[in-house]
């Protein structure tokens, strides 16, 4: 597996993570434990050393099975989480408030079976409580030890350069792919300018962009997506010709869609790691083959053309959630 620096940090990570969050919460019920933890460790045999959790992934269930899954070697992974929410529940609000992110940290550290988070992450800007006492939380948990580098999750352009000026910020994370590309107006170019990484979850339009999702599809009851005004069966079936390109194109290179979606968000940036989710081996065996599929200048400008005639129908969440990003 080839690797990326996230932004200008010395923090070297896997050129794709893992992303955690499906294997128990957000996408139906929770993958059974040891199945989860064979996943994340096939992760590591193919080559994966970036790993991200959060705290409101269950709550606390995900950084339990990721700790568990990662005992083993320890020391030759990135492990990622997150902070932000009351009682590690979303439906509770935010709460960043210092004695609450290091009430995480303190319990993180003992979930994830490790002495050190190496990326903590703000998972929302919190309006209730100043980006420098965030920050300088962060800071004086980096000088005990307890966290390496400082994260921000769905931020916007004023918090991150007011959170940057009290601990330079080594990584954002937010959702970016063919199916969402507002962060290419303000988002990349800010982390250029800084010398962020960015590390976009998502990276296939939650699932959207495998082309295993149509019309007819039919979530699990307590799939999230049912939720999301993108993927109503009116908006997928609008939105089926960003699917009928990339099936075109993965054709054309002997691919999979999915390959070419992840293929095309790596050749965007350098410092740009995605962190696809998956409950399934062969698609994380086939996700992990994007690494190794280089699109020519030729294929890049032809898809980019392709994607300005594209009208991608829906909001990306719903208006609850969209209240939270962006800040």
């Amino acid at each position: 597996m080839k690797t990326r620096k996230l932004g200008h940090h010395d923090l070297e990570v896997s050129t794709l993570g893992l992303g955690c969050m499906g294997l128990s919460y957000g996408y139906g019920p929770a993958t059974e434990k040891q199945q989860a933890i064979r996943l994340i460790r096939h992760a590591f045999d193919l080559g994966v050393t970036f790993f991200d959790t959060a705290e409101a992934y269950g709550p606390y269930l995900n950084e339990e099975i990721v700790g568990e899954a990662l005992a083993p070697f320890r020391n030759e992974v990135v492990i990622a989480t997150k902070f932000g929410f009351r009682n590690g529940r979303t439906t509770e609000g935010m709460d960043s408030r210092p004695e609450n992110i290091r009430a995480h940290t303190e319990a993180a550290l003992k979930r994830l079976r490790t002495d050190r988070i190496d990326l903590l992450y703000q998972h929302r800007v919190d309006p209730n409580v100043p980006m420098e006492d965030v920050a300088g939380t962060v800071k004086e948990l980096i000088a005990e030890g307890k966290v390496k580098y400082f994260g921000m999750s769905e931020a916007g352009v004023a918090s991150i350069r007011k959170a940057h000026a009290v601990l330079p910020v080594t990584a954002l994370q937010s959702e970016y792919s063919m199916f969402w590309r507002e962060p290419e107006k303000e988002i990349i170019p800010l982390m250029e300018e800084l010398g962020i990484g960015f590390v976009p979850f998502s990276p296939l339009g939650k699932g959207f962009l495998t082309g295993a999702i149509n019309e007819h599809t039919k979530f699990d009851p307590t799939d999230f997506r049912n939720l999301v005004p993108r993927f109503t069966e009116e908006n997928r079936k609008a939105n089926q010709a960003l699917v009928d390109l990339l099936k075109q194109i993965a054709i054309e290179n002997s691919a999979t869609p999915a390959q070419i979606a992840l293929s095309w968000l790596l050749a965007q940036q350098p410092f740009i790691v995605p962190i696809p989710g998956t409950t399934k081996i062969h698609r994380l065996e086939e996700n992990i083959g994007s690494v190794n599929l280089s699109l020519s200048a030729n294929e890049l400008l032809r898809i980019n053309n392709a994607l300005k005639k594209i009208e991608i129908i829906g909001e990306r969440y719903p208006a609850a959630l969209q209240d939270r990003v962006g800040k």
